[in-house]
């Protein structure tokens, strides 16, 4: 895992004249989403993203993203699963320039595991409309649809105010990682070089803007399936050990979880969540 640190990311064809052939204007370059840090946060030992999905109302209570990992509480077991859970976790929420420029705070852990994604989703004291407000921020969207090999994305990391640039590489039948295991990862290409303190980082499809996946791991050493050291494991059971590669759990499932109101709602249509 990219753990905690303790100490330490109108195409028109033109017709010639007379004989001329004709010639294709220039495509126009489709317009590519504003990539920065504004609507991420920074926590005590990760980073995060404050998300909406796309039926959340300006109204509703905004939501703050990490990983499973950097539940305040710690490491959830294998087959674990937390909902409703008292907090009063604090983010530091930063603008387009990484700079920090409010406190926000948690009143509850709405969802979180480290089975089949590792995912943490805190609901704040503030609404959207309030962030936006009070600070410029609008939240990050969360994307309802598969992620596509080859896409170009950013990780962007509020707690090192940082940015990685890379690509989907392709995707992980199953992610084993020490006792846990993860379905259907995210593989970066090789440039996503991703450390402790990026865990829970938005990713994000630089051309929609809208957060296709969660940073979580990579393999620091070579080691098969211990801990910072995940393997890839296919469909037939080959592990395959990829070392300096790291990795993201999709979220595309996620909005299908949260109806009226961003209530968490397990037993929603579509929702394929893990269930306590």
């Amino acid at each position: 895992m990219n753990k905690p640190l303790l100490a330490v990311l109108s195409s028109l064809a033109l017709a010639g004249v007379g004989a001329a052939p004709a010639v294709a204007a220039p495509q126009a370059k489709a317009p590519r989403a504003t990539v920065d840090f504004a609507g991420t946060v920074s926590l005590s030992n990760c980073s995060g993203s404050v998300i909406r999905f796309p039926n959340s109302a300006d109204s509703d209570p905004a939501l703050v993203m990490t990983n499973g990992h950097c539940l305040e509480t710690g490491f959830p077991s294998p087959g674990e699963v937390i909902t409703g859970q008292s907090s009063s976790r604090s983010f530091g929420l930063l603008n387009s320039s990484g700079s920090r420029i409010a406190t926000l705070r948690a009143n509850q852990v709405v969802y979180s595991t480290m089975t089949d994604t590792d995912v943490t989703i805190y609901r704040l004291t503030t609404t959207y409309a309030q962030i936006k407000s009070s600070y410029g921020i609008n939240a990050l969207t969360v994307s309802d649809s598969h992620p596509v090999a080859g896409t170009s994305i950013k990780v962007v990391s509020g707690y090192w105010k940082r940015t990685y640039s890379c690509s989907i590489d392709g995707f992980v039948y199953r992610l084993k990682e020490g006792d846990w295991t993860w379905k259907d990862s995210v593989r970066y290409t090789s440039s996503c070089n991703t450390i402790g303190g990026t865990s829970g980082s938005p990713v994000i499809d630089t051309a929609s803007g809208k957060v296709v996946a969660v940073n979580n791991t990579g393999n620091e050493d070579g080691e098969t399936c211990t801990e910072n050291n995940p393997c890839e494991v296919d469909e037939s059971g080959k592990v395959t050990v990829r070392q300096g590669i790291n990795y993201a759990e999709e979220t595309y499932t996620i909005p299908a979880c949260f109806t009226t109101g961003n209530k968490l709602n397990l037993d929603a249509s579509g929702c394929t969540l893990p269930k306590p």
